[in-house]
């Protein structure tokens, strides 16, 4: 704890005083340099001890207007710290903040420049980094927008009533549920954020881009499904997928997960509302094997968690994250095209994925 010296004054009021003694015994106030509170002080004294101004200055070798600015400064403040100062005063008023963030709620797609020009108008000039600064203060920061399905007011209906009927689901129906989606993987995809350490002008060297090649280069689709338990079976989707192909891909896959994962026999499938899950023949397929399935609101990627699952756990960051990454196996592979390659890699890959 520093020592500094207090006095009482008429001129200065105890609560001031308090603030003074609060701030420099916290530390939170410091001088630039220790020097000028050494000499301070001495002035003090030799001044205390019943000396002038002429007698300190030449006993000091200091200049007699710096003598008296410092007794000047102790018998008004009680020190000869340097006093917390407020610093500059801001531009934006209470008036213009206000008027900030009514904009802003009004309107969160307002940019900073527009605010700038707004605030301009009632003449308050600021640069627009402060009126961010200022924002940021009040909670308000700059994000990106999510993007979300477009909703119809019958698919919010829907999502409601979907919301409703399950709210009081225990959580065995949740545990006991197998969700299932199909994912397309493209061997040059840009579903990963990827980074790379490097100095100015080598951003474009061959060794840290990511080539990119028209239509992903060659893509394959998978089929998944996991549970509470854990993931479930992982299938490759020759060509295109139809009623038929789904059905068989149910046939072979579901119940060996659900076995695997050791659902119990109230177990519910999950599927989204794409016309081949919901096809006529599926449908009946579904009622002959007797698969009970979760009725699903339209226009809700974001209720399956699979979806996270895809991105997070399993193929795509799989591909796209493994070092080196499968495009570089690709370009060092014998002549083959993009999706053959990419088909095998998948299929070998899968046993590995479903242990890691």
């Amino acid at each position: 704890m520093r020592a500094i010296t207090i006095v009482r004054s008429k001129e200065l009021s105890e609560a001031f005083r308090k603030k003074i003694v609060d701030a420099y015994e916290s530390g939170k106030t410091k001088s630039k340099t220790t020097w000028p509170c050494v000499k301070g002080k001495k002035v003090i004294e030799i001044y205390q001890s019943g000396k002038g101004y002429k007698a300190i200055s030449k006993a000091l070798g200091l200049p007699r207007t710096t003598v008296r600015a410092i007794i000047y400064k102790w018998r008004k403040h009680g020190t000869v710290e340097n006093l917390p100062r407020s610093g500059r005063p801001t531009k934006i008023t209470p008036r213009a903040q206000r008027q900030l963030i009514q904009e802003v709620t009004k309107d969160p797609t307002t940019t900073s420049k527009e605010l700038q020009a707004s605030l301009a108008s009632v003449k308050v000039s600021v640069h627009d980094s402060t009126i961010r600064k200022r924002l940021g203060k009040n909670g308000l920061h700059g994000r990106v927008p999510r993007r979300k399905p477009l909703l119809s007011k019958k698919n919010i209906k829907a999502h409601l009533s979907f919301a409703r009927k399950h709210l009081d689901d225990p959580q065995d129906f949740w545990e006991n549920t197998l969700w299932t989606d199909e994912t397309k993987i493209e061997l040059f995809g840009r579903s990963v954020s990827h980074y790379d350490w490097g100095k100015s002008n080598t951003a474009f060297q061959k060794k840290t881009i990511i080539p990119t090649v028209k239509y992903g280069g060659g893509s394959v689709m998978v089929w998944g499904c996991f549970a509470a338990s854990g993931p479930g079976r992982l299938a490759v989707i020759n060509g295109t997928m139809n009623s038929a192909v789904y059905q068989k891909i149910l046939k072979e896959n579901v119940r060996p997960s659900v076995c695997d994962l050791k659902l119990k026999r109230t177990w519910v499938l999950q599927q989204d509302n794409d016309p081949k899950h919901t096809s006529k023949s599926t449908s009946e397929w579904l009622k002959k094997n007797k698969m009970k399935t979760l009725e699903w609101p339209s226009q809700s990627p974001d209720l399956n968690l699979i979806e996270m699952l895809w991105h997070l756990r399993t193929l795509k960051r799989w591909f796209m994250l493994e070092n080196p990454p499968m495009w570089v196996y690709y370009n060092n592979s014998a002549k083959m095209s993009g999706p053959k390659f990419l088909h095998s890699a998948v299929t070998d890959s899968l046993q590995v994925i479903e242990n890691a």
